[in-house]
């Protein structure tokens, strides 16, 4: 089995594309944004940030596209217009070598989500090739990790897998603005979730906080530069990622800061990002800022923004799920999810969400999203 060194393999390993040291002040770009300039927005956005100095474009470039459902669902996953304008602001930079990044779960296919989320259409439009690493050809290797694990070392005693073609490339996470059941929001740390973890991820669910502190350790000894371009056109509250209330807020963030980004889109959402455990413990790591105060934003003034998001919110799947991680269930963990019986939560997910959930709430949500005007550029894809 493949083994990769990062210190022995990394190009730039060390550079000052691999981000911020805490003692720096971290930016944070606020766009507001219409459907008629949403493309051109993002690259705003980004040059808001300073892109530029964060990413080079000798280097392979993922955008890492999020797949929350493969169902559209406003708000739920990366849109298409998130895709072509970071595509088209990153090709005006010299970036020639991009990819788009997808991956699909134990409940979700990347690629009908491609296709139904207009992934797929956006990256036509602009030329832009695909992997869906579930099924890339060069498959994964083993990594040891040169941050010390808090929980991932611990969940796969056997070794620790990433995706071959990742490392020494450039990261854009696409996320966007919603809230989560089980991190209360997610944004561009949860991103990586998807992408640099295998199907088994889902064994990580009952120390989700650490796993994405780890997750965020790992990307930063791979990949010479992170970016995080999260859009907010449609945001979801509730019981998040995918049986969620739709808002339009017609705002989209950047950074290189994982931590930052996430920080500043739950202080919108109305959150306080500190008493959220991911952020707080990236940030007591020095893996980003957590801390608003000490975050340069710039663009939009955010300062009296509070959009009164709910927080955890819980659908009768995401109740039975805390039952097996953090209830009276946990001693049942091992058996009912980790060994040949685990179908049996897969096939209740998908009987939930994609029958009952989507039927009798979510397609009346969709058909109102589609009406309005960010609806229309969907369509427009």
């Amino acid at each position: 089995m493949t083994f990769f060194d990062p210190v022995a393999t990394q190009p730039g390993l060390g550079s000052t594309h691999s981000g911020q040291s805490r003692s720096d002040s971290p930016t944070v770009s606020v766009v507001a944004t219409a459907p008629e300039t949403a493309v051109a927005d993002m690259g705003r956005a980004m040059d808001l940030a300073g892109i530029s100095e964060f990413l080079s474009p000798e280097i392979k470039t993922f955008l890492k596209v999020n797949i929350s459902w493969q169902h559209w669902y406003p708000g739920c996953s990366t849109t298409p217009w998130q895709i072509e304008g970071v595509a088209k602001a990153l090709e005006d930079l010299g970036h020639n070598d991009l990819v788009a990044a997808h991956n699909g779960t134990v409940v979700v296919d990347s690629y009908e989500g491609e296709l139904k989320n207009k992934h797929k259409a956006a990256q036509d439009r602009v030329g832009l090739p695909d992997i869906h690493l579930d099924s890339e050809p060069n498959g994964w290797v083993d990594y040891k990790p040169k941050a010390d694990m808090l929980v991932l070392d611990d969940i796969f005693p056997e070794g620790i897998q990433i995706p071959e073609s990742f490392p020494g490339t450039n990261i854009v996470h696409l996320p966007t603005m919603k809230t989560h059941v089980f991190t209360t929001m997610t944004g561009a740390m949860k991103n990586a979730f998807g992408g640099l973890l295998h199907r088994k991820r889902h064994w990580t669910h009952s120390v989700i906080h650490e796993t994405l502190t780890d997750l965020l350790a790992i990307q930063k000894e791979i990949h010479p530069g992170l970016f995080a371009v999260m859009d907010g056109t449609f945001a979801g509250d509730g019981p998040g990622p995918r049986a969620m209330r739709w808002h339009i807020k017609d705002r989209i963030l950047a950074s290189n800061d994982q931590v930052a980004i996430d920080a500043v889109a739950a202080k919108m959402m109305g959150f306080d990002p500190m008493s959220i455990k991911f952020i707080r413990l990236a940030h007591e790591r020095g893996l980003g800022c957590g801390d608003v105060s000490q975050i340069n934003i710039v663009g939009e003034d955010i300062s009296q923004v509070n959009w009164q998001f709910t927080g955890v919110e819980n659908t009768f799947a995401s109740r039975g799920q805390k039952l097996i991680y953090w209830g009276p269930l946990k001693p049942l963990e091992k058996m009912l999810l980790r060994s040949p019986i685990v179908g049996w939560a897969f096939l209740a997910s998908n009987l939930y969400h994609n029958g009952y959930w989507l039927k009798t709430k979510g397609r009346r949500r969709i058909n109102a999203a589609l009406k309005t005007e960010w609806g229309k550029l969907f369509q427009s894809y």
